[in-house]
Order: C-alpha cells, then structure tokens, then sequence
C-alpha cells in the first residue's frame, strides 16, 4: 500500500503561481511514476501532468504545458506541481496518483490516489 496526501491548494488570482505537493508513504518503493491529475465541478477527471520516479521523464496536458512544471524529490518520497500563470479554468480539485507500472495520462494505470486538494482561481 502506498499512502498520498496532497497540500498546497488554495485561492489565487488569475496570473498567480502555487506549488502543490504530495508526500507518500508506504511502500513507495514499488512506485514507478507519479502523475497529477484534475476534476472540475459537473466534469470528468483529466490528466495535468506525471513524472517518472527514476530519470524525471515528464508529461503534460497541453493544456498546462508551458505553465505547470511536475517534479519530484525521491529523497523526500514527494512530488510537486508548480503552477504558474493560472487561469479561472485551472479550478478544480487536483489529485496526485502512483503507478506501479508505467508513465501514463490514463487514470486507470494509476494504483493509489490521494485525497485531493482544491485550487480555485479568481478572475
């Protein structure tokens, strides 16, 4: 089992900048990529960004490309997303996932899924 708790969300103002992070703990041995994603209110959930655990090979949703940066501290056993340049539409509840497997935009490859932090961006 692997454990997710994400922190770092809040309110910005459209243009401001947060970092979410997402500390695991457990057996994050077995993790092979760690990957964000995102739900809206009354829409389904979307990819932002993941990142594999060994290399740091990265990738986005065009959407955030540019904007977002996914790192991860495998010392710390935690990821972060920088989020920079936010628009109203980043608003939503961001998750962070680990996949034991593979570096992937599809949710159903990730096993563990942490409880989720809210972002919301004022226009």
């Amino acid at each position: 089992q692997v454990q997710l708790v994400e922190s770092g969300g809040g309110l910005v103002q459209a243009g401001g900048s947060l970092r979410l992070s997402c500390a695991a703990s457990g057996r994050t041995f077995s993790s092979y990529a760690m990957g964000w994603f995102r739900q809206a209110p009354g829409k389904e959930r979307e990819f932002v960004a993941a990142i594999r655990w060994s290399g740091g090979i990265t990738l986005y949703a065009d959407s955030v490309k540019g904007r977002f940066a996914i790192s991860r501290d495998n010392a710390k056993n935690t990821g972060y997303l920088q989020m920079n340049s936010l628009k109203p539409e980043d608003t939503a509840v961001y998750y962070c996932a680990t996949s034991r497997t593979i570096l992937s935009r599809s949710a159903t490859t990730y096993d563990y899924w942490g409880q989720g932090t809210q972002v919301t961006v004022s226009s």
